[in-house]
């Protein structure tokens, strides 16, 4: 599989790692939109959130259970959880993945 993300869990790329567990890596974006700006992605590959099954609903539950443990280490109370789905929605790896954003006041997106 040639998948960016799947790389970085197997280890052949380098990350900046905030958390990791079994199920679940998170590590900082090498091109970040806040101040604090995390990608929390499932070990298992999926492409989005479209490919979320009964099966892999529990790693996906998972990585909501884990957020609160990284915004506190990250020393962060208020922050943005997005996930992007697809080309058009601005998603540029193909790999469920969670962006946890804090660090300044974040605004209305629009």
């Amino acid at each position: 599989m040639d998948c960016l993300f799947c790389k970085i869990v197997a280890g052949e790329i380098p990350n900046k790692t905030v958390y990791e567990d079994d199920q679940v890596l998170a590590f900082y974006d090498i091109a970040p939109k806040a101040p604090v700006h995390v990608l929390v992605i499932p070990k298992c590959h999926l492409s989005g959130v479209r490919d979320i099954t009964p099966d892999t609903a529990t790693v996906v539950g998972h990585i909501f259970e884990v957020i609160p443990q990284i915004t506190e280490k990250l020393g962060l109370t208020d922050y943005r959880v997005v996930s992007n789905n697809g080309v058009e929605a601005g998603q540029t790896v193909g790999h469920l993945h969670f962006h946890i954003l804090g660090g300044r006041i974040l605004g209305e997106m629009g």
